[in-house]
C-alpha cells in the first residue's frame, strides 16, 4: 500500500490484504482502482459520505479489477471520486481534490481524478477508472494519460456504482504505450472489429473547431507530425446538429443519473456539493418527451457515425476544448468549460463506441491530448493504434 501520497489520490482506507497472481501479462506492475469499483475488504465510498456510511466492508471483488490481479497486478489503494461520479472537475465537496502532478496548478479532471493522479504521479503504474460524460478522457487529457472510454459493455461493470445505465463504462489510465497496450490485452480479448494496419483517417474540422484557437493549432501540428508515418488523414464534417447531440446527452444522463441516485437523495437528503446538487436536480426534471427526444437524436447519431467509420476508419478529434482549467477557476468558470468540453466528449457516449485520448501535445507547459474513436467493438486494435499514433508523434519531434 502507498504510504506516502503527496499528490492526495487515494482514499485513506485501513489497509487489507488483496491477493494477485504472482505471475502473468500484468506481473510487475501497481494499480490503484477508482473508489466505484467494489474490492474484497474495504469500503466503496463513490465520493458520498453517504454512501461510504452505508457501503460495510465489501466481500467480493469486482470482476474488471480481478481480471487485472489475476493476471499480475498488485493492488495498492482506492482512488479519489467526484462525488457519486457526477462531475469533469475532480473538486470533491467533502474529500477535497487530488492534485495534478502535470500541472499542479490546475485541475486533475473528474470524476476519476484520483486514478489520474495515481498514474501521472507514478505512484501506480495502471488505474482503473470509470467514464459516463468523459471521465477517464478528460483527466487523461489534463494529466498526460493513455485513458480509454471502451465500447459500451465492452468490460464489466458488476460490482460498481452506477449513474447513467446506458453511458457508464470501466476505462484504464498508464503513462506509456506498452503498458497501456499490456492492459488492453487482458482486458479486452479478442476484437469484434479488427481495424487494418492502416485505418482510414478521417480528420472532423467540426471537432477541432470546438477548441480554442492556440489548442486547435497544436493539435492539428500534432496530427501532421503522424502523417509521415500513418497516412494523411481525410477532412470531415463528424456532427450535424451539435447543440442536439449535447441535449441529447444531458437528457438521457440526467434521468438516468436521477433514476440510479434519486431514491438514496431523497430518502437521506445527503449535503451535496456545488455542481453535483444542481446537476441531479437538472436530471430530476427532465421529462419523458425530452428523454424521447434523446434517444432519437442518439440512434439517428449512432447511425451516422457506424457509417461514417464503417469498419476501418478512425475519427480524430480534440479530446477536451483545451488544457485544464486553473485550480482557482471559480464555480462559473468550471461549469463553463465542462458544457464545452461535453460537446466532444458526449459523442463516445451516444454511440457507444470507444474513445482514446493520446497525451501528445503541451500549451503553456499543461498537457492536451488527442483524441481517436473507432468502430464499436474495435477497442484492442483501436489501442494498438493509439500506441502508434503517440510514438509517431514523438518520433517527429526528436
Amino acid at each position: 500500500m502507498i504510504e506516502d501520497d503527496p499528490f492526495r489520490c487515494f482514499v485513506p482506507y485501513p489497509p487489507a490484504k488483496v491477493s494477485h497472481a504472482s505471475s502473468g501479462a500484468l506481473s510487475g506492475l501497481t494499480l490503484a482502482v477508482k473508489d466505484l469499483f467494489d474490492i474484497k475488504g474495504y469500503p466503496t465510498g463513490a465520493g458520498s459520505p453517504t454512501v461510504l456510511a452505508q457501503s460495510g466492508i465489501k466481500t467480493r471483488t469486482a470482476p474488471v479489477v480481478k481480471a487485472l490481479l489475476d493476471t499480475g497486478a498488485r493492488f495498492v489503494g482506492k482512488t479519489h471520486t467526484d462525488e457519486l461520479a457526477f462531475s469533469l472537475n475532480g473538486k470533491n465537496a467533502h474529500f477535497g481534490a487530488p492534485v495534478n502532478p502535470a500541472a499542479p496548478d490546475r485541475i486533475t479532471g473528474g470524476s476519476s481524478s484520483g486514478s489520474m493522479a495515481a498514474v501521472a504521479g507514478r505512484l501506480a503504474d495502471i488505474a482503473l477508472g470509470s467514464d459516463t460524460g468523459g471521465s477517464v478522457r478528460a483527466p487523461a487529457s489534463y494529466g498526460g494519460l493513455f485513458g480509454i472510454r471502451p465500447s459500451h459493455g465492452r468490460l464489466s461493470l458488476k460490482r460498481a456504482w452506477p449513474l447513467a445505465e446506458s453511458f457508464d463504462t470501466a476505462g484504464f489510465f498508464a503513462r506509456d504505450g506498452e503498458t497501456f497496450a499490456r492492459v488492453a490485452e487482458v482486458l479486452f480479448g479478442k476484437d469484434r472489429v479488427t481495424l487494418p494496419e492502416r485505418p482510414r483517417l478521417l480528420l472532423a474540422d467540426d471537432l477541432f473547431a470546438q477548441a480554442v484557437p492556440e489548442a486547435e493549432r497544436i493539435l492539428r501540428n500534432a496530427v501532421q507530425r503522424i502523417v509521415p508515418l500513418l497516412g494523411q488523414p481525410q477532412s470531415v464534417r463528424a456532427v450535424r446538429d451539435m447543440d442536439a447531440l449535447y441535449w441529447a446527452f444531458r437528457w438521457l444522463q440526467g434521468r438516468e443519473a436521477w433514476t440510479a441516485d434519486g431514491p438514496m437523495i431523497e430518502r437521506f437528503a445527503p449535503p451535496l456539493g456545488p455542481g453535483v446538487a444542481e446537476r441531479f436536480a437538472f436530471g430530476r426534471s427532465v421529462s419523458d418527451a425530452e428523454v424521447a427526444r434523446g434517444e432519437a437524436v442518439r440512434r439517428d447519431f449512432r447511425a451516422r457515425l457506424a457509417k461514417l467509420l464503417g469498419q476501418d476508419g478512425v475519427l480524430l478529434l480534440p479530446t477536451v476544448p483545451d488544457i485544464a482549467p486553473l485550480v482557482s477557476a471559480g464555480e462559473s468558470e468550471l461549469d463553463d468549460f465542462r458544457n464545452r468540453a461535453l460537446r466532444l466528449l458526449c459523442l463516445a457516449g451516444l454511440s457507444g463506441f470507444p474513445q482514446i485520448s493520446i497525451p501528445v501535445a503541451h500549451r503553456d507547459d499543461a498537457p492536451l491530448g488527442l483524441s481517436v474513436i473507432g468502430p464499436k467493438g474495435s477497442d484492442k486494435s483501436l489501442t494498438a493504434f493509439a500506441v502508434r499514433v503517440e510514438r509517431a508523434a514523438r518520433i517527429r519531434l526528436a
